[in-house]
């Protein structure tokens, strides 16, 4: 849902946003989290709660102690600190405290923060300016590391990546020429086996590839066909990698990202009003996944913010889904340069509708146009604008509301996309139903090879780029 009320000002001069109930859930590291921070939403366990105009919010939560814990949140960030022993972020007092916020504006008085919120918001914000100053010792006063031995380096594991991708070249040599057909009674061990060897090369990228591959042998009816188009992938970046030299350099950035090299965000940052399209964490081995969507009301650039937490963790990272921020981004090298780092921010603002959108028919030329910069890209991030989800043989589907109706009336028979079998399953599917109500809605998601996935709606009587203070987009994922 989007900002209500507006927002508040701020030091900066910028409302500072105002979240809805489903933008606080969606920061909730697990279900459990959220579950109980609901149950923290109401003003029967708070006291000395309170606000100011720079975002911050606080108050006191009576536990299962005699003394009660202390929460505060920078809204802003966001950013949370609670005296309680949970290790999760936020935790449910943090949860509860900007539930509580939403639902009852008057058990917030505007008021100089609590000395406990004041020390820890005024070490936050002199670490964010120690961070910005390179007299203060920022990242530019201790200046670059030594060159040469940082070449040596990257030289040294350039080779072990190429000494991995000849091996594993070999390896599907040995596949094709043993028959695709008989590799299901291999067992997965031959797989995990190989993408070891990928570890050891310090390729992590072929390793997840290489064990996407021992999947698809169990993966039902058809998996042959899956089996060779992946390992047509796998060869193609191997090879990509071994005459990386003779590529153009976005493509080599590319291939390097996709091998798993590390890069690093460079180039000028670009600051923007960025719209919070969605966010949602996946299990990434033993870590979780975070990725946020933003979008630029000025740039028209699509962005996607990636970062990860430790097993039983989530992420720091988090921004309210429907939020607009103020804030700079540097790009990543490769990959259509969609994946950037957050930098400085500026301060949030009310959103003021959903992002420009294409329709349905235009979606896969545009996931077609991506592949030539990344041909290993699984989905692309597009906005799709009056579509109407309606069922198909196989499932659901996304049909532009123009065509729609002339199927219904029998003049043609209409253009649409199949929505993604990972989005069938979930409940994000009947919200995208109801929300629609058989009428044309915006829908922000990720195009593919597998159809079309879904992750936030706007409902169909928000007008794009229109300024509003009811909550209007729905997150679906």
């Amino acid at each position: 849902m989007q900002l209500s009320h507006g927002g508040e000002s701020s030091p900066t001069g910028a409302p500072v946003a105002r979240w809805s109930v489903e933008q606080v859930l969606a920061l909730a590291p697990d279900a459990a989290s959220r579950k109980a921070g609901t149950r923290l939403g109401a003003a029967g366990p708070w006291s000395g709660t309170g606000c100011d105009a720079s975002g911050a919010v606080w108050g006191l939560c009576k536990g299962s102690g005699s003394t009660p814990y202390r929460t505060v949140v920078d809204t802003t960030g966001p950013a949370y600190a609670c005296s309680c022993p949970s290790r999760k972020f936020p935790c449910k007092h943090a949860l509860g405290l900007l539930l509580l916020r939403v639902s009852d504006d008057g058990a917030f008085r505007p008021a100089e923060p609590a000395d406990w919120a004041e020390e820890w918001l005024a070490g936050r914000r002199a670490r964010a300016a120690r961070e910005s100053s390179p007299a203060a010792g920022g990242d530019s006063a201790r200046g670059p590391a030594d060159p040469v031995a940082a070449r040596k380096r990257a030289e040294r594991r350039a080779e072990r990546v190429t000494g991995g991708a000849q091996e594993l070249e070999q390896r599907l040599g040995d596949l094709l020429r043993g028959g695709l057909a008989a590799t299901d009674r291999s067992g997965y061990g031959l797989w995990e086996e190989t993408a070891a060897r990928m570890v050891d090369a310090q390729a992590p990228g072929l390793a997840a590839r290489v064990r996407e591959l021992g999947a698809i042998t169990g993966s039902g009816s058809g998996w042959p066909v899956r089996l060779l188009e992946e390992c047509g992938l796998l060869h193609l970046l191997d090879t990509a990698w071994l005459g990386r030299d003779r590529l153009p350099d976005p493509l080599a950035a590319t291939v390097r990202t996709r091998v798993g090299l590390p890069m690093s965000a460079e180039g000028p940052p670009v600051r923007d009003q960025w719209l919070v399209l969605a966010q949602y964490d996946t299990p990434d081995g033993k870590i979780v996944a975070r990725r946020i969507w933003l979008y630029g009301r000025g740039s028209g650039r699509t962005a996607l913010l990636l970062s990860f937490g430790a097993a039983g963790r989530s992420p720091a990272q988090a921004l309210p889904v429907g939020a607009t921020i103020d804030a700079e981004l540097t790009p990543y090298p490769g990959g259509g340069q969609l994946r950037a780092e957050l930098g400085e921010q500026f301060g949030a603002t009310a959103a003021a509708g959903p992002p420009p959108g294409i329709a349905a028919a235009a979606a896969p030329a545009v996931y077609g146009n991506a592949l030539r910069d990344d041909p290993w890209l699984d989905a692309w991030p597009v906005t799709l604008r009056d579509v109407i989800p309606a069922p198909s043989k196989d499932g659901w589907q996304l049909a532009d509301a123009d065509a729609h109706a002339e199927a219904h009336a029998g003049t043609r028979t209409g253009s649409a996309l199949p929505i993604a079998p990972a989005a069938l399953s979930r409940p994000g599917l009947w919200k995208l139903v109801a929300l629609s109500g058989g009428g044309p809605v915006t829908v922000f998601g990720e195009i593919g090879h597998r159809g079309f996935d879904p992750f936030a709606a706007w409902d169909p009587g928000e007008e794009e780029g229109a300024g509003t203070t009811g909550g209007s987009v729905v997150q679906l994922v």
